[in-house]
């Protein structure tokens, strides 16, 4: 094939006369699926052949709103476009009698509106001025929930390909200065101009280089590069092909943890539709450059997250970092110079290059341009993925998006950046999400995990929590990171026994910032970050839990006391039949107590009281 034009004709053609068809759509992305997506498909087709129905049945992958999976579109020509959220197998036969058969959407489980060409329904949210989109933009996730993901010819209708159409016809220096002129940075963390990367690797001299795309998503509570491959995995692609152009490449690798399986069937899936069409392979669209992607599935490592890490592991090493210089720009993958970005970057190239640097670059702030994909997870009232133009504060998010702290609870801290992040006080509530705000503050911005603490969570748990996690993921080639974290973890867990000394914490806080500043690869140099964040802000935990043997959130299991409040205590005898250790008493209709030296704090008690009388304190 020479060019698109006539496909991308033939493409479009087909899928409005789709969308001129009565339609049921069922979101399919893992969160769907986990959530009984697949059963309520199989009911949907069930039904729709019992009755003869006249409409087609489709799945599209995640539109952002988890928190209301399983999710289902249903679309009538002439009428606005209706999505349903919870809905189950036993709620299809109402859902398409009603919408499907007489025209009629059932309201109370309408989740949003997209009205198109037709006039909107009244009581139902249109779904750019929904309390969950309204601070939302859709770029990159422009096509998730509303295409089809396995379909290439979908792609190509809403604009696919035209990109790499558009640079087959560029001088290479060209496209490298228009991703420069967008101010693209990597969104996989350390917020790397992209342009300048691909810059590097293309002055580098060498017959043989490679475009490598870090999709090892490892970060507890992630799952912004999941949801794009799973709903957009040609725009990676396409991200990956205009970058080996621009460097001078001609083979790509994709480094997929294996627990993605989803996203690797439709990723093979992409790469065999692009060379079945021509548009991935030999000579592309008629032209004298070639370009194959493989796919590498990684074993779940957190380490190989770091890209000389990923490298090892690709060459079939064991995924431990390098010592750099040199850098992969230089010498990456076998030796050879090695443009690696991770799934969010190469998924914004194409559409900078189709709308232009100018594009791009008028969202966010003067030095984070664009727009950035975060997981919205945690003690939050709408869990799910939210694309927001850089700039946006935390505020915003949580309280806008996310809908706020669920049960009411008051916001403590929001994590950024995951297990190498920092945690963030109510102080910095109105800090704008961008690169050098949240390093101000002691975050990073990392892929975009935002995990949301409330009043019931201790600072000194979390940060021994995700100490725990980076060490078990220390691949322990430098000290600093091995024998470090493993001290900073003992610390911890003393002051959370309850057997901590003030001293402990100044030792906590010398060994953090050792430790960032010796660490060989970013893992040890940014897993104190939590440490360091939760002393800045919460030091007055740490001092309760040593000074006073208390855990102010009552969560730490060894510094917690049991106690009945003898107004509400009705002297039912509940939590004394259920004590193990013999450590309640009390006369019957009377009020009870705890002896604090008998109790285990097994917290069996609470279970078995139905008047609210025992409270940890």
């Amino acid at each position: 094939m020479n060019n698109l034009s006539e496909l991308r004709a033939k493409c479009k053609e087909r899928y409005e006369k789709k969308l001129s068809r009565p339609r049921v759509v069922v979101g399919l992305g893992t969160c769907g699926i986990a959530s009984g997506g697949d059963r309520v498909m199989k009911a949907i087709k069930e039904e729709v052949a019992a009755k003869g129905l006249d409409v087609d049945i489709d799945f599209t992958s995640c539109i952002g709103m988890c928190y209301r999976e399983p999710m289902v579109e249903v679309a009538i020509p002439g009428m606005p476009s209706v999505v349903y959220g919870d809905i189950y197998p036993d709620k299809v036969p109402q859902l398409l009698e009603s919408h499907v058969v007489n025209k009629t959407p059932v309201y109370e489980w309408a989740t949003i509106q997209i009205p198109g060409d037709a006039t909107p329904l009244e009581g139902i949210d249109i779904m750019e001025k929904a309390h969950y989109y309204e601070k939302q933009v859709r770029s990159v996730t422009s096509r998730l929930g509303r295409t089809n993901p396995e379909s290439i010819e979908e792609y190509i209708a809403t604009g696919g390909y035209e990109a790499i159409e558009k640079c087959l016809k560029m001088e290479r220096q060209a496209i490298i200065d228009e991703i420069k002129k967008s101010g693209l940075r990597g969104r996989g963390g350390g917020g790397f101009p992209t342009g300048n990367k691909w810059q590097f690797v293309y002055n580098t001299p060498g017959e043989k280089k490679y475009a490598v795309c870090n999709a090892d998503e490892g970060d507890p509570g992630a799952f912004m590069d999941r949801s794009i491959l799973e709903g957009d995995p040609h725009a990676v692609l396409e991200g990956m092909m205009i970058a080996g152009l621009a460097i001078g490449a001609d083979e790509g690798y994709i480094y997929c943890r294996a627990e993605y399986p989803l996203a690797i069937r439709r990723l093979n899936l992409a790469i065999a539709e692009a060379e079945k069409y021509g548009i991935m392979g030999d000579n592309i669209l008629g032209s004298n450059f070639s370009f194959r992607i493989k796919i590498k599935a990684g074993a779940g490592a957190f380490v190989c997250g770091e890209e000389t890490a990923l490298l090892n592991s690709i060459e079939g090493q064991r995924g431990m970092p390098r010592v750099r210089p040199p850098f992969p720009a230089v010498k990456g993958l076998w030796g050879k110079p090695t443009c690696l970005n991770n799934v969010e970057t190469y998924a914004n190239v194409p559409n900078i290059i189709r709308n232009g640097a100018d594009w791009f670059a008028q969202m966010g702030t003067d030095k984070s341009k664009g727009s950035k994909v975060f997981c919205l997870t945690g003690k939050i009232n709408n869990t799910g993925l939210a694309e927001v133009p850089m700039g946006i504060t935390l505020r915003e998010i949580i309280f806008n998006i996310a809908g706020g702290i669920q049960d009411n609870k008051k916001f403590k801290a929001v994590q950024s950046g995951g297990p190498s992040g920092g945690c963030i006080p109510a102080e910095h509530l109105d800090t704008p999400i961008d690169y050098d705000s949240l390093a101000a503050i002691g975050s990073i911005m990392g892929s975009g995990g935002l995990v949301v603490m409330d009043e019931t969570t201790c600072m000194v748990d979390v940060a021994k929590f995700f100490l725990n996690f980076t060490q078990l993921e220390s691949c322990g080639k430098c000290t600093p990171c091995r024998e470090g974290t493993k001290r900073m973890l003992e610390l911890l867990q003393k002051i959370c026994d309850g057997e901590g000394e003030l001293e402990d914490i100044d030792t906590l806080e010398r060994l953090a910032k050792v430790i960032k500043n010796s660490a060989l690869c970013g893992l040890g140099q940014t897993c104190p970050n939590p440490i360091l964040t939760t002393l800045r802000y919460f030091r007055n935990e740490y001092e309760a839990h040593i000074v006073d043997k208390r855990c102010p959130a009552g969560v730490c299991a060894a510094l917690l006391v049991y106690v009945i409040d003898a107004e509400k205590c009705t002297g039912c005898g509940a939590c004394l039949r259920a004590c193990p250790s013999g450590a309640i008493t009390g006369e019957k209709k009377q009020p009870h107590s705890i002896d604090v030296a008998k109790c285990i704090k097994c917290g069996a008690c609470i279970t078995r009281c139905k008047f609210d009388a025992i409270k940890k304190a």
